[in-house]
């Protein structure tokens, strides 16, 4: 019996769609997955969704399992959670944790999907390639005991790292963003809130995770003498200006740039690409992410919800995609 699945596809920069799809079957060494849920990676997909991936990043912004390329036609997307259909006796009826877009079913490899512990609910594991980002962000970070800090941009990103900020001992964490609705979810995930013109200066470290010149110009402002900015920022094809002049040099500012897409110099040694999603999964057990999840839909409105979160129109953080009953 041939195997099909539906699949979310951008058909053209801003229109979507979803195609039907045919599946190999599953060979040695594969699993077919049905989907459970899926995560729009909002900075991401949303740029990708309008067509801002600069030309020169076509390259290197494709996901694991994207088809099609940049700006359109593309299948794009890798925040998915499903259950084995088939596959070794031991992985049947798991959940897993893969990096592949928005699509009911799929076969890959047995090396693509990640068990997701028994300790994290399916509906939450969405979040795992996000906070594996965090993860690596902290690699590049290094915070210190009693580390002053403040986080700019309060969106997956940068709220996934003022969570896992939140356990290191004796440091001051600040969420700092222009929307003041984010004060809650840092208070639900355990770190201070402030507005621009408010936060704490003096910072040790300011991780930057705003997307705007305003943003990452604030974050310098916020830093003590000799202090770094980790921009995480993706801009795409905009340009961004910032005041070098000034305090820049005789404070000896640093400005460092972190990615996902390699495991942190600090850790490659010793760390692979697995291991680094093994830990967030391990991570996500903390029932305070479930403040990252803002908003939910099915499957099928995807394409008419997407424009939505790509104008805003649709607030929040992550936007959980459900496949019940498709």
């Amino acid at each position: 019996m041939e195997l099909t699945a539906r699949a979310f596809w951008l058909s053209s920069p801003g229109h979507a769609e979803i195609r039907e799809v045919a599946l190999p079957a599953p060979g040695e060494g594969e699993v077919l997955v049905r989907t459970l849920y899926s995560g729009v990676s909002r900075g991401t997909e949303t740029l990708v969704f309008r067509g801002g991936v600069p030309e020169s990043q076509h390259a290197s912004m494709r996901a694991p399992f994207q088809e099609g390329d940049f700006p359109a036609p593309v299948k794009y997307g890798y925040l998915s959670v499903g259950q084995v259909e088939e596959g070794p006796a031991g992985l049947r009826g798991r959940t897993v944790f893969c990096l592949y877009p928005h699509q009911t079913r799929y076969v890959v490899p047995l090396s693509a999907v990640t068990v997701v512990p028994d300790s994290v609910p399916a509906p939450r594991a969405v979040l795992a390639g996000t906070v594996e980002t965090a993860v690596n962000a902290l690699w590049d970070a290094a915070p210190l005991v009693g580390d002053r800090i403040a986080v700019v941009g309060g969106g997956m990103v940068g709220c996934s790292i003022a969570a896992l900020l939140a356990r290191f001992p004796g440091v001051r964490v600040q969420l700092v963003d222009a929307d003041p609705a984010r004060a809650d979810i840092a208070r639900a995930l355990g770190v201070d809130f402030a507005l621009p013109a408010d936060a704490a200066d003096e910072c040790d470290l300011v991780v930057h995770a705003s997307a705007t010149e305003a943003g990452l110009t604030r974050s310098l402002e916020l830093l003590a003498q000799e202090g770094t900015v980790l921009e995480m920022s993706w801009y795409g094809d905009r340009r961004v200006s910032l005041p070098l002049g000034e305090a820049f040099h005789s404070r000896r500012l640093v400005v460092r740039s972190s990615q996902v897409g390699s495991v942190s110099p600090a850790r490659r040694a010793s760390r692979t690409y697995a291991d680094r999603l093994a830990l967030a999964l391990e991570l996500l057990a903390e029932p305070a992410f479930d403040a990252l999840v803002t908003g939910e839909c099915g499957f099928d409105e995807l394409p008419d919800v997407m424009p939505k979160l790509a104008s805003g129109s649709i607030p929040g953080l992550c936007h959980r995609v459900v496949y019940e009953g498709v």
